[in-house]
């Protein structure tokens, strides 16, 4: 039987890559097709304020990347907010990517700022720190596209550590068996880290975006972790031993 995915889209795509990528929404669909674990989607665009009906059940709500501030005081962010307070009080899986992961952290006691490490671009690696049952295929170390300059400071006190680096020490995250965050982007791939790298030189400056391009050259684990994903939303905890 199929796992049902509630994709929360939070961001629309600049113009010029509309054509090619769609949306966040379409581009996770494409990467979650290409692993083992059957699952249906169906997207809903939180910025223009669309959610599922109270009727339909989902087994997990993935929350994606944005070009918004995870503290920012948009209304529709606090809309958000709210609906996955209700959400994770009811007991719901939750999935957060980059700005999904920082909402997550922020919205259940930890911390999510504009990061003093500056922008974070292109493949970064980072060293795991935990293992868990659903953590299949098995990695030493892992490498995700990123693209963010906000990063998780502080993470809620029931967080458990999965991912880190020198420049990102709050890379991934889980909360027991409810909450599955990363702050790297599987659902990327080269070409459109590439294009966001073009359209952000300017801003990024030429030594970061420089290295940013260089950095593509190397491969990245997108498909681990969307395994990883369909695997922690499909594991049912066994009940402890009286």
């Amino acid at each position: 039987m199929s796992l049902r995915i509630c994709i929360l889209e939070t961001d629309i795509l600049r113009p010029e890559l509309v054509d090619q990528y769609q949306g966040y929404g379409q581009m996770f669909q494409r990467l979650f097709s290409q692993q083992p674990i059957a699952a249906e989607f169906t997207v809903y665009n939180v910025m223009q304020g669309e959610y599922p009906s109270d009727d339909l059940t989902f087994d997990a709500y993935l929350i994606t990347g944005s070009k918004a501030d995870s503290f920012g005081t948009d209304p529709w962010i606090q809309t958000l907010k709210q609906y996955l307070l209700t959400r994770y009080e009811r007991g719901d899986k939750l999935l957060g990517v980059c700005f999904g992961h920082q909402l997550l952290a922020l919205l259940l006691g930890g911390k999510s700022e504009r990061a003093s490490q500056g922008w974070g671009v292109g493949t970064h690696n980072y060293k795991l720190a935990a293992k868990a049952p659903w953590m299949s295929p098995v990695r030493e170390e892992l490498t995700l596209l990123i693209s963010h300059q906000d990063q998780v400071t502080a993470l809620p006190e029931n967080a458990t550590v999965i991912a880190s680096s020198d420049f990102c020490p709050f890379a991934a995250y889980h909360i027991n068996d409810q909450v599955l965050c990363f702050q790297g982007h599987p659902e990327f791939i080269h070409d459109y880290s590439r294009a966001l790298l073009d359209l952000r030189q300017e801003a990024l400056g030429s030594q970061i975006y420089s290295k940013g391009v260089a950095s593509l050259e190397q491969e990245h684990h997108g498909t681990t972790v969307a395994e990883w994903m369909m695997r922690f939303v499909a594991h049912k905890p066994e009940a402890a031993a009286i």
